[in-house]
């Protein structure tokens, strides 16, 4: 995460059409398989949704310009087209489902019929996203339709089969939802221990086979950090609120509902590593909020950087954004600082932090069962041998004021009455978190449902009820709600730090407007 290492992410939809429809969903999946046999460096994700295929890449690395070219070539060209075939899969299902009496009642049938009508048909898999492995299945029978709940449940079981209108699916992780729960399949649809996590992909045919039977229990995280670290660096006395050692993330994973994860401070983390001469891919440790206490258990360059948090070495405080020497036995403390600015530090290790990856990343997902938070008693291991220069420091960011002001791109469902809403009005940050940041304002923002498609990370998304939320590192990767703005790339390191009582406004840093649909021929 050195220098140049930070990458900056933005994209492009090809759109196939404006609704659910099998036909541009498999023009979706022909040209995702045909783009990823033959990948563009810089490009990081390609994510299918129902009639559009979100093209992610790192605008330090390729043009946009560069991008809509290959996406244009590959779609002419009869030799780049790859048509991906289509795999069955049977599902067993035990329909015991809380809401199988009120789909009967609303669909006037009975609850037999609703189980034969949901399993006496095959499903095709249009995306998998929301939550790690699930799949967006529609063509549901017209007759048992029933829309979604008014109130959703906030924590309905890993495995459970519901519906909603036109669509059913299989949650892969214990989530949020308002959809009619159906039953249980006894098979995980996501399993990060398995040698293939994600039992379904974009293009699949499924069917849903009714059976009796338990549900095996879900297994514990998939651990990232080694038992037994090869040279002990660091030993954690005192945890902080989420203590999370991390790399620059995962690319290639949103088509399957994993979170892009990764420092959410991109910046004071890549300053870090550049203080300790460390690789673009070392790990280092992201600390939240209130700190933590750690003992030095052998001697190492360590170098802090971030906003809200100050550290210190045996009481002696260490200059911000600095690298410093730590000698065995010496407790490094981390502490919230007075003046109530900013939210995470990152502590860089010279030769980086040991652990191990999962689809090629450190960083943990704690939604999809990947890796932990740090606690009390765990140790820390340099990854490699490395010399760094104790003493190098950076001048820090200075906060402007007490509202923050965030640049921001005009956005897929971009309209003049929306960005006119965002940039007139100073928001309150109601609650913010490692997924995003809901925001209060003085008056409603337009915004409303569509049909799902990819989440670019720092997406400012507006419901119905008018509240924007900016979407961070860890959101969702499909989602149904406009998005009239996106942070731009810089913007994403200040959104990072801010913490529930902010005051943000929001600013057009860019004329002509990005603009996020490329057209190719169809």
């Amino acid at each position: 995460m050195g220098d140049g290492a930070t990458r900056q992410l933005l994209g492009l939809y090809v759109r196939f059409g404006d609704c659910v429809d099998l036909d541009a969903n498999r023009a979706v999946h022909r040209l995702d398989a045909s783009l990823g046999t033959n990948l563009l460096p810089g490009v990081t994700d390609l994510v299918p949704a129902y009639a559009s295929l979100y093209v992610e890449f790192d605008v330090s690395n390729v043009t946009r310009d560069a991008v809509a070219a290959w996406i244009a070539s590959t779609m002419t060209d009869p030799a780049s087209r790859v048509e991906r075939s289509p795999r069955d899969v049977e599902l067993p299902v035990v329909y015991d489902g809380d809401d199988l009496p009120h789909v009967a009642t609303e669909t006037n049938t009975s609850v037999p019929e609703v189980v034969a009508r949901h399993s006496g048909r095959s499903y095709h898999v249009h995306a998998v996203g929301f939550t790690p492995g699930f799949a967006y299945l529609a063509e549901v029978d017209e007759a048992i339709r029933v829309p979604r709940r008014e109130t959703p449940r906030t924590d309905v079981p890993e495995g459970t089969v519901a519906m909603a209108d036109g669509q059913t699916g299989v949650y892969g992780v214990t989530s949020p939802s308002g959809w009619n729960l159906l039953g249980r399949s006894l098979v995980p649809v996501y399993d990060p221990s398995r040698a293939e996590p994600f039992l379904l992909s974009p293009g699949d045919r499924v069917r849903f086979v009714a059976t009796t039977g338990t549900r095996p229990k879900v297994g514990a995280a998939l651990e990232l950090l080694p038992v037994t670290p090869r040279t002990p660096v660091v030993r954690v006395v005192r945890a902080g609120l989420l203590d999370l050692v991390v790399d620059r993330g995962r690319v290639f994973s949103g088509r399957y509902g994993l979170a892009r994860s990764g420092p959410l401070d991109s910046h004071s983390a890549s300053l870090a590593q550049c203080l300790v001469r460390a690789a673009p891919d070392d790990a280092l440790l992201e600390i939240s909020r209130i700190g933590g206490r750690y003992e030095i258990l052998s001697d190492a360059v360590l170098a802090f950087t971030g906003y809200g948090l100050q550290a210190s070495l045996d009481d002696e405080p260490i200059p911000a954004c600095s690298s410093f020497p730590a000698r065995r036995g010496q407790h490094l403390d981390i502490l919230p600082t007075r003046n109530g600015r900013g939210c995470r530090g990152y502590l860089a290790v010279a030769g980086g932090i040991e652990a191990t990856t999962f689809r090629g990343s450190t960083s943990p997902d704690l939604r999809g069962r990947i890796g932990r938070a740090l606690q009390p008693g765990d140790v820390l291991g340099r990854a490699r041998e490395a010399t760094a220069i104790p003493g190098r420091h950076f001048q820090p960011y200075r906060w402007q004021g007490r509202t923050v002001t965030l640049g921001i791109l005009n956005g897929p469902q971009y309209t003049p009455d929306a960005l006119a809403a965002l940039s007139r009005q100073t928001f309150a940050v109601k609650h913010a978190d490692r997924m995003g940041l809901v925001l209060h304002g003085p008056e409603p923002v337009p915004g409303g449902g569509i049909v799902s498609e990819a989440v670019p990370v720092g997406a400012v998304q507006v419901t119905s009820g008018g509240a924007p939320i900016v979407l961070l590192a860890d959101r969702g990767t499909l989602g149904g709600y406009t998005k009239p703005a996106v942070l731009h790339p810089a913007a994403l390191a200040q959104a990072a730090q801010l913490r529930e009582g902010d005051a943000v406004r929001f600013r057009p840093v860019e004329r002509p407007s990005y603009r996020w649909d490329t057209e190719g021929p169809r």
